[in-house]
């Protein structure tokens, strides 16, 4: 054999070559490197990978299998929770029978937030959705990147600076996104989703922020709000016209077609087929959507000597205020706060009559008049209602939510709770993000006590806390329930427990027999309030009517009277509500009750 045909063996970074000279000018180089591959594999598994590589492989397969179209993709990625079975059938809904445009009209404390998510990472899942914005109340802008971030896996940033505009999902607030210098970059961008939380705030076509969510550019979106009607059947036409144009005709069409006045529908299985495509409602009393229990304790308190002399001064000077006004109810609301504050604590009350000290002059008979109720607020040295409280707490040895309608009283209890060494802090509208952000986070983690006001508890979300103090009690029922819904709604594990301060001998006292006795507020689900409430006002609120009758009763049994009667109306009105409630079909004007009929709930199967 000649050197020419001689083989040869090679090593080329760490492999083994066959080289055969075939040619003076032509080399042959022949990869020999799956042969010893092979012996390796012989001498040590035979020709297979390990059993747990193989294991990895087969489930990287069957995570890429789409076995349906139907099927929502994003349910896989989502290991931290599993949704609701309504949360999902909406979320399903939305993709395949509404194109991506929808209002989620679910009541309060069922997760519109949730069904908004599933929709957003399935279409991130999909690939049909890069770019995402979402539009929420300032006051929910960390809540919703929270939500987003740890439970959908979504990177969700809040808007702080102009460069976050770039980032592909942005949480900001509508008043921030509307001015300069955001709103050209807003509006020079092609959104793939838009999502709009609060959207009832949009149901004026004429308020600069219709006109700015109309110019938004947008392939998909989804407005949510618990109440798409509040007023008359035009807010529902603006909000549908925002998401799908056309939708319902033009304003005039829509009128001839579907209103009989601004309250009453007609032609309701056309305009039912009509809303089917664009809205879903999801009601607590469909199946499949399950709350924990409400118990709800009423603590009567006797108010000591010095604070009933307090009650009873103020009751008199407001009433000869009311008289000297000829019965002018309008120019009486900010007296009408000093009557409900006295029942709260003598700090709303200092700070109201100081108030109303500075609008007076000099030579004004009410001066002396104020000045003698600020001397008997000195002789106060103790808050009835504060001690119990405090006694409550100590009771449940739990964390606790105290709500109260102002903010004297909230710095009141503040420094009253630290006094005996019991760690509490606030949550009011007025703090930024970031600090709202950070009480929150210490009531979770270290505080036992969070004490909030009406406009702190909006939007916020605690189901990890189930006991709830009610300081003192706003004359509005919905704002009682929307307290309520911050700790009993969809993810509360524990029985809800409620506990209503109440001081005897006061309007508060009367207060509470409406709220629980004549409306039966704490068991009745939201949407059944609005009903009552629409049918009862009539175009006065229940605030005002309680307002009238406090001011014009000669006495106490004359005050307790007029309650009487005005509770009786109430009593009938929730059992009519109740018993209309029982055949959605039945015939009736109250707006709300027809939504409900109107709007599409998803069908959730056991």
């Amino acid at each position: 054999m000649t050197s020419d045909n001689k083989t040869q063996n090679a090593s080329d970074n760490g492999q083994t070559f066959t080289k055969r000279k075939l040619h003076p000018h032509v080399d042959l180089q022949i990869d020999r490197s799956w042969f010893d591959e092979l012996q390796h594999r012989l001498s040590r598994n035979g020709p297979w990978d390990d059993w747990t590589l193989y294991q990895l492989a087969m489930e990287a397969e069957q995570a890429k299998r789409v076995e349906s179209f139907e099927q929502l993709q994003c349910l896989r990625t989502l290991p931290s929770f599993e949704p609701m079975p309504h949360q999902i059938g909406t979320a399903s809904k939305v993709l395949h029978e509404m194109g991506g445009r929808a209002i989620l009209a679910d009541e309060v404390g069922l997760g519109k937030t949730i069904e908004a998510g599933l929709v957003l990472k399935e279409y991130m899942v999909r690939g049909l959705v890069k770019r995402a914005l979402i539009l929420v109340p300032a006051s929910l802008v960390l809540q919703w990147v929270r939500e987003l971030n740890q439970k959908f896996g979504i990177s969700a940033v809040a808007q702080k600076k102009e460069h976050t505009w770039g980032y592909d999902v942005v949480v900001a607030s509508m008043d921030t996104a509307k001015r300069e210098p955001h709103r050209e970059r807003v509006l020079g961008t092609d959104y793939d989703l838009i999502i709009i939380d609060e959207a009832h705030k949009l149901k004026n076509k004429k308020t600069t922020n219709y006109q700015f969510a109309t110019q938004l550019r947008k392939k998909y979106c989804l407005l949510l709000t618990a109440t798409p009607i509040q007023n008359d059947l035009d807010e529902l036409y603006n909000l549908i016209t925002l998401l799908k144009p056309g939708q319902l005709g033009g304003q005039s069409d829509f009128a001839a077609n579907f209103v009989v006045d601004k309250r009453l529908p007609k032609n309701e299985d056309q305009l039912q087929e009509a809303l089917s495509s664009v809205m879903i409602r999801n009601r607590r009393g469909d199946g499949g959507i399950h709350f924990t229990k409400r118990f709800v304790k009423n603590i009567p308190l006797n108010l000591s000597p010095e604070e009933k002399a307090l009650y009873d001064a103020v009751t008199g000077f407001v009433k000869e205020r009311y008289d000297e006004s000829g019965g002018d109810l309008t120019s009486m609301l900010s007296l009408v706060t000093l009557q409900r504050e006295v029942c709260s604590s003598r700090d709303a009350v200092f700070l109201t009559l100081v108030n109303l000290f500075k609008k007076t002059t000099e030579d004004s008979p009410l001066r002396p008049k104020i000045w003698e109720l600020v001397e008997k607020i000195k002789g106060i040295t103790a808050n009835t209602k504060a001690e119990k409280a405090m006694e409550l707490v100590k009771e449940m040895n739990d964390k606790v939510i105290i709500f109260t309608e102002y903010r004297a009283t909230q710095e009141y209890l503040l420094q009253f709770f630290r006094a005996h060494n019991m760690m509490a802090v606030p949550y009011r509208g007025g703090m930024n993000r970031g600090k709202k952000d950070w009480m929150m986070d210490l009531f979770r983690g270290r505080a036992q006590i969070l004490i909030a006001t009406e406009a702190g508890g909006e939007g916020i979300n605690l189901q990890f806390c189930h006991h709830m103090i009610n300081f003192d009690l706003p004359w509005n029922p919905m704002r009682v329930e929307q307290r309520i819904g911050r700790v009993h709604r969809l993810g509360q594990t524990e029985d809800v427990k409620i506990y209503n301060l109440c001081t005897l001998g006061t309007i508060e006292e009367h207060i509470v027999n409406l709220l629980h006795e004549k409306i039966n507020l704490f068991e009745l689900v939201i949407g059944e309030l609005d009903h009552i409430l629409e049918k009862l006002e009539g175009g006065e609120s229940l605030e005002q009517r309680l307002a009238k009758v406090l001011l014009q009763s000669g006495n106490d049994q004359d005050l307790k009277r007029q309650l009487n009667t005005l509770g009786s109306s109430i009593s009938q009105i929730r059992n009519e509500v109740k018993s209309s409630g029982s055949n959605p079909y039945s015939p009736g004007p109250d707006l709300l009750v027809k939504m409900d009929r109107l709007g599409q709930s998803v069908e959730v199967k056991p």
